[in-house]
């Protein structure tokens, strides 16, 4: 008796055993991780994916570019998605592991500037922006830039921002603030790009920026123009594909070395038509020009 219980308890631990890990069996499990503002359509094509191969899943989380990036540099995900490019040194630090990080753009995205729907504004400048969010910058109350807003009494302008390991954060400072420009102390600092956007339609004083795939009829979108002289162009997936928009950026995953098997087949798949449909599905440019019924 005592034999045949000691016979199953070890057969138990080894099939527990053999439901982990990237494999089982015939069985793949692709980890993906990162950017918050491609989380949803991941999640899409994760589910859409075990249709075409039902013997590969893919783990699917959020927590932003940076998280993603630097789990993909210690290796404990296989892919890392992210809404801005590695910096030098995230890739030196990859290398130093012994990864070679190779990128993919898997599609674009035009960065909405989000307002209250009372705002009666109805552009801004990447002045005004630099001015509202950039450390210095000498914007704090809406009547600086003419706009008298109702249910706001005070006028403050409630700065709503993500946090600093988001690729949407980085952008923006980027493109917005200049290449060695900081955010101003102050922000409301979101986790998640639908954080940001719920605070802002419940905000009357608020202003606030994400992707355009977040967008609601519950807050509005102001054209930008790059400067003064230049067209007010409105986000939407055309400005973002040609790069009209003063804030289109490119999406990407990542993965450390070149990918093979199930990895690599899932990345072709995402970058097939019918892939690059499900991310037009969701509210982004595809990153080629795709045909969908």
């Amino acid at each position: 008796m005592k034999k045949e219980l000691l016979a199953l308890v070890v057969s138990g631990i080894i099939f527990l055993s053999g439901c982990g890990g990237s494999s089982s069996g015939n069985r793949s499990l692709i980890q993906n991780k990162g950017s918050d503002t491609l989380v949803n359509v991941a999640q899409a094509w994760a589910e859409e994916y075990k249709k075409v191969n039902p013997r590969v899943a893919v783990a699917v989380t959020g927590g932003g570019s940076g998280t993603g990036i630097s789990a993909m540099i210690n290796g404990t995900v296989d892919v890392a998605n992210a809404s801005r490019r590695m910096k030098a040194s995230e890739v030196e630090a990859a290398q130093k592991n012994g990864h070679n990080p190779i990128e993919f753009v898997v599609g674009y995205d035009a960065l909405a500037v989000f307002l209250h729907p009372s705002n009666p504004l109805s552009e801004v400048t990447l002045e005004q922006l630099k001015g509202i969010y950039g450390e210095g910058g000498s914007i704090e109350n809406w009547s600086q830039i003419g706009v008298e807003m109702p249910g706001c009494s005070s006028g403050e302008i409630v700065r709503v921002s993500r946090q600093n390991n988001s690729g949407t954060y980085m952008y923006f400072r980027e493109s917005v603030l200049g290449e060695n420009g900081e955010y101003k102390l102050g922000s409301r600092d979101m986790h998640g790009s639908k954080d940001v956007v719920d605070l802002v339609s419940k905000t009357p004083c608020a202003i606030g920026y994400s992707g355009l795939a977040y967008a609601t009829h519950d807050v509005k979108m102001p054209c930008v123009r790059k400067t003064d002289a230049d067209p007010c162009v409105s986000p939407s997936i055309e400005t973002a594909v040609d790069a009209s928009h003063p804030i289109a950026r490119p999406l990407f995953m990542y993965t450390a070395g070149e990918p093979a098997g199930a990895i690599k087949d899932y990345l072709d798949w995402i970058l097939s038509a019918e892939g690059q449909c499900i991310i037009l599905e969701k509210g982004y440019a595809p990153a080629r020009s795709v045909s969908c019924g």
